[in-house]
Formats: structure tokens, sequence, C-alpha cells
């Protein structure tokens, strides 16, 4: 009874329905995928540095951090990435800290930084140096919207990137 509890608990939490959905799309799961892209997070930049989707396309983003920093991979309007970088802002000594309580290598990626990065909207994830992160989006409508790290300095320091839908 407790495993068929537990399985049930696990299963609710990763569902991407309790998450935000925006006009640009919204978290999807891994399974669902048509495609796979891999970006690599380094001190200070995207690679690729720009990318392009399909309205209705559902992506899985594989995070790499190969920096010496933790890094954010963000999906958002420039609206958005300002209100984020106030939040993150704000809890910016719990971003490092647990970086250095892992020995440099906290979180596992996905929403694997979810203790120091609870922001629960699907469309973030926190990526500690030497680690990698998924993130699983369906979008929609043609947009151009921007994939940034918004820890604090970095999306200032050009760690952004369009990313157009099409």
């Amino acid at each position: 009874m407790k495993s068929l509890l537990l399985a049930a608990a696990v299963s609710a939490l990763s569902l991407p329905a309790l998450a935000e959905s925006f006009a640009f799309g919204e978290p999807a799961p891994a399974a669902e995928a048509t495609r796979t892209v891999e970006v690599l997070l380094k001190d200070i930049a995207f690679e690729p540095s720009s990318l392009q989707v399909k309205a209705g396309e559902t992506v899985r983003f594989v995070l790499i951090n190969e920096g010496q920093l933790p890094h954010e991979f963000n999906l958002g309007t420039k609206a958005m990435h300002v209100d984020h970088q106030k939040e993150m802002l704000a809890m910016q000594g719990k971003i490092f800290n647990a970086t250095a309580e892992a020995g440099g290598h906290g979180g596992h990626g996905g929403h694997g930084g979810d203790e120091v990065h609870a922001h629960g909207e699907g469309n973030t994830v926190l990526v500690q140096p030497g680690q990698r992160g998924e993130l699983t989006w369906t979008f929609r409508g043609a947009e151009a919207i921007e994939f940034a790290c918004n820890v604090p300095g970095h999306y200032q320091a050009g760690m952004v990137g369009p990313l157009n839908i099409e």
C-alpha cells in the first residue's frame, strides 16, 4: 500500500498539467517529444545561440552545463525575463549556496534544483555546474520568444538567445 501511495505521489508531482500554460505553449511529458535538441550552457553563452521550432511541435531540450557557474534555461518573452530576473536576484544566495553545499555539483537539472529554484511554471530549469537537465515543451502559435539564463547578471552579459516559433 505504501509503495502504491508513493507511486501516486511521484506521478502527481511529475504531471506537466500542474505547471502553468503560456501563450507560446506549455510543458509536456518527454515521451511526447517529436524532436530532441541538445543545448550547452557555457560561461556565459548558449550553444546553439538561437533556436527554431514549429507551432504544434513538442521539443525535448537536453541541457548540459559545461560552465563553472549555475545556469538556467528559461523560455519566455522579454517582459517575462525581466520579472524572473527580479525573483532570481532575491534568491541569489540560495542558488550559489546549493552549489557550494554539493561540492560544486548541486541539483540534477530537470527541476533538480527545485529545492533552490521552486517556480513551478515548467518553463525553467536550473542546472548546476557539470550537471544535465531537461525541459520538454509543446509550442503554440507563430511567435518569437527568448531562451535565457536569468541567474543575476547572466542575461545582461549576453546569455540569451532568440527562439522563433514558425
